[in-house]
């Protein structure tokens, strides 16, 4: 399976305010390490966040990632919800997700790719001729 996706609602901090967003998430087994997170402007365009698969699995227990992406029980609701914070030049967001649809997409991409597996799925000596070209 090439790629699992769902789309939905989540809520993003704006200013301290909660606004409503569309997002999708995407998993290719192409690249079997990595999650994809888009968010929908109001002007229709995609804004996408690529991280590890493994912090989205690590953020569910505790506090992951110490980077641009970083994902967490909530505080107040941690059966219930994670909080997904994204950094960059350009600003800060805090998302709220429902622990439910993360843990539902997780194991979707690891139907398709189990975890540990991902290593088979990655051309090493493709990646260095790659790297060797630029």
């Amino acid at each position: 399976m090439s790629s699992k996706v769902i789309e939905q609602h989540q809520f993003v901090s704006v200013d301290g305010r909660p606004t409503p967003v569309y997002s999708r998430w995407s998993y290719l087994a192409r690249d079997p390490y990595a999650v994809t997170l888009a968010f929908r402007t109001r002007r229709g365009d995609w804004i996408e966040w690529c991280f590890a698969r493994d912090l989205l699995r690590d953020g569910l227990t505790g506090q992951a990632g110490i980077g641009d992406v970083r994902v967490r029980p909530d505080l107040v609701e941690p059966g219930k919800l994670l909080v997904l914070e994204l950094e960059s030049p350009d600003g800060y967001a805090l998302v709220e997700l429902k622990r439910a649809d993360v843990e539902r997409f997780l194991a979707a991409s690891e139907r398709a790719v189990p975890h540990g597996s991902e290593g088979a799925l990655v051309d090493i000596d493709a990646f260095i001729r790659q790297v060797i070209e630029v």
